[in-house]
């Protein structure tokens, strides 16, 4: 463990300030993250150096789609998140602290030499929530860069302003999940807040930060079609129809595994909409067969990167241009 960024001391004990939660506790209490602790008047990460996740993976199984497509990366992650999605994938180790999870002893260099080791060009602070172990992340990432190799974090984007920022400093590619476009349903499903994610995804593009979203199309919750068709125009009004946006299917897990998955009329559907509302780059996730993995110039609609499942068999841009028509591609290839 190591003494945490991002808190201040109180009457009633010490007051996390790294998300919106803003957790207060007394010496002994976890933050709702399950890796922050109070101890002896301060905060303390109980996950810095000891990862429960370390494996090897495409970039673009982050999704990335449109960030040094093929490109290998080494992906990390601790116990804990500050969202207890009633769907989430990784609930045996995202719902419960470090004492609970089979963890690695990898500080932060040990992680950049096994980065170099593997052959991968980034690392990526993925499988929980890289927010809530801000504190290795950063001082992983600057080390990271100093030896030429990528940083990318797969988040919810439940972040505060101050640690976004540090973030956003050593982060050269972003993924994040929108849980829902409705902050009745994300309080709900998520224990999130929309405000909150829709600030994060702003920031980051601002900040030069190659960023792509995923939305999960959870039958009963996030499914309705009208709340898909907002959101898109949100991505319109805020002059962002060049991110790219994944919709993922969903299958049943964890508290939702009474559920159906979500049928492929309503992927098609999404789709649909997305592309009639002017987003350049729409994909559909976790099904086959849809042709929608690929990526297509926005200009003449040909294909320019083609995909099969997490592998790319052939791309067809240079330097950031459509070999068929020569207009620009939006994306980081080189």
């Amino acid at each position: 463990m190591i003494e945490a960024r991002y808190w201040k001391k109180t009457e009633q004990g010490v007051r996390c300030l790294l998300c919106p939660h803003q957790c207060r506790l007394r010496d002994g209490e976890w933050g709702k993250c399950n890796n922050r602790m109070a101890r002896e008047g301060k905060l303390y990460s109980m996950v810095y150096g000891e990862p429960c996740a370390v494996n090897t993976d495409p970039v673009e199984k982050k999704p990335l789609y449109h960030f040094f497509p093929g490109m290998r990366t080494l992906s990390v992650g601790t116990a804990g998140c500050n969202l207890s999605c009633k769907n989430c994938q990784n609930h045996q180790i995202s719902q419960v602290p470090p004492e609970q999870t089979s963890n690695f002893a990898l500080e932060p260099q040990q992680v950049v030499d096994l980065a170099v080791e593997n052959g991968c060009q980034a690392i990526a602070y993925t499988y929980t929530e890289p927010a809530t172990f801000a504190e290795y992340v950063i001082d992983t990432a600057e080390l990271a860069r100093k030896q030429g190799i990528k940083n990318v974090i797969v988040s919810s984007g439940f972040i505060n302003k101050e640690p976004l920022q540090d973030l956003i400093k050593v982060t050269d590619a972003a993924n994040i999940d929108l849980k829902s476009f409705d902050q009745d349903i994300y309080k709900e499903l998520s224990n999130g807040r929309l405000s909150t994610v829709l600030h994060t995804i702003k920031s980051l593009k601002e900040a030069g930060v190659w960023t792509e979203v995923t939305y999960l199309i959870v039958p009963g919750w996030t499914d309705e079609i009208e709340q898909i068709s907002e959101m898109c125009q949100w991505f319109i009004d805020n002059h962002l129809e060049d991110v790219p946006l994944h919709f993922s299917r969903f299958f049943p897990t964890y508290e939702l595994s009474d559920a159906n998955p979500t049928p492929r009329s309503s992927m098609a559907r999404a789709w649909e909409v997305a592309k009639k509302k002017g987003l350049k780059h729409v994909f559909q996730g976790n099904i086959s067969g849809t042709g929608k993995e690929h990526t297509y110039c926005p200009s003449c609609q040909r294909m320019v990167i083609q995909r099969s499942g997490y592998a790319v068999d052939e791309v067809l841009i240079n330097n950031g241009k459509c070999l068929h028509c020569g207009k620009p591609v939006e994306g980081v290839w080189a």
